[in-house]
């Protein structure tokens, strides 16, 4: 089969591989039917994960149709349409008996496209698959479903539950591409007072308008004093999420958060962000960080099928299976090409 595989940083093929197997009785083949490209894979690319080993398939994002299941395998059967979640649960050991299955001890958590190999490929081997893939309700899309794979489970769990966001709060989101939009969308069923979006980006700060933010500011727009302005008593907001993965957006958050606010931390850290402890102690904030554990799945496909999540806008871009190459080049450069998700579909 095709698939898209790492060779070491800024090396990537899409080319012939080995067809996946069952190799354990919980084990699923999956024929990929539409897949799309994270954030995640453009680090591993940097090399930034190195636990990712060379000639491993990329990708863990995807729905499609189960070709084939191991013998310990009950809940799926071939031809089943299936989300394939980003995260892996075997089901039994203790932080999976607690639905913290990012943190599973069993073999699975992230694996997928980092410890075997993903779903950025025609086919794709799926380990657990009774407790990680999702049967689709037949009028769910598979590009809306695709986005429940990884985004809006964690812009949702590690977001806006971490962040405990209630009616009436005023919340910041600083960061606005896939996963800060998705946090706009998520935060939504809580009826926040005023969603505020921050981002470099004119176009993103548009689609967050567009996704429900109330008030758009740029960095250099979102001081302590503007922003306390727009917070419901003059303090600052009760919420902060962070959605870009840099020390200067997470320092931005903790600073406008009000007194006993908030700061759930989403985004992806490559280096050190400084915890000025001199200025917070005495504000009683609370600051959360997470990988996502996805037991948010099932309501939020739920909510998908009855339509109250509305994903429309999220995909921006759409390939072809076989123009990974230049679906990858397109997401890579946002910033010029105003990518937010790119999907790719089976032809």
């Amino acid at each position: 089969m095709k698939a898209l595989t790492y060779h070491g940083p800024g090396r990537r093929t899409w080319g012939d591989v080995p067809d996946p197997v069952v190799r354990d009785p919980e084990d699923a083949v999956v024929r990929v039917d539409a897949v799309t490209i994270c954030g995640t894979d453009l680090h591993i690319l940097k090399g930034d994960v190195p636990e990712v080993t060379q000639g491993r398939v990329l990708g863990h994002e995807a729905v499609g149709t189960v070709t084939e299941t191991g013998p310990g395998v009950r809940t799926v059967t071939a031809g089943d349409r299936v989300l394939i979640s980003c995260i892996s649960a075997c089901g039994r050991c203790a932080y999976c008996r607690t639905a913290s299955y990012g943190q599973c001890t069993g073999g699975g958590g992230w694996i997928l496209g980092h410890l075997v190999d993903g779903c950025q490929a025609e086919h794709v081997r799926t380990p657990f698959a009774d407790t990680s893939l999702h049967k689709l309700p037949d009028g769910v899309t598979d590009e809306d479903a695709l986005l429940l794979a990884d985004i809006l489970p964690t812009s949702y769990e590690v977001g806006v539950i971490n962040g405990r966001i209630g009616p009436g709060d005023t919340v910041a989101i600083v960061g606005a591409g896939p996963i800060g939009l998705a946090a706009i969308r998520t935060a939504q069923l809580y009826s926040p007072s005023r969603v505020i979006a921050i981002d470099l980006a004119r176009s993103r700060l548009d689609a967050a308008k567009r996704f429900g933010a109330d008030t758009v500011l740029t960095p250099a727009e979102a001081t302590p004093e503007a922003v306390r302005e727009l917070s419901r008593d003059g303090l600052g907001v009760d919420v902060a999420i962070e959605a870009v993965g840099v020390p200067e957006t997470f320092e931005l958050c903790t600073r406008l958060v009000r007194p006993c606010g908030r700061v759930a931390n989403v985004g992806v850290h490559g280096k050190p962000a400084v915890l000025h402890l001199e200025d917070l102690w005495i504000r009683n904030l609370t600051i959360t960080t997470g990988l996502v554990d996805t037991h948010s799945t099932p309501l939020l496909l739920d909510l998908l099928a009855a339509g109250r999540l509305d994903v429309a806008g999220l995909v921006t871009h759409r390939f072809g299976l076989d123009e990974m190459q230049d679906a990858y080049d397109v997401f890579a450069d946002a910033a010029d090409t105003g990518a937010l998700k790119v999907a790719l579909f089976r032809t």
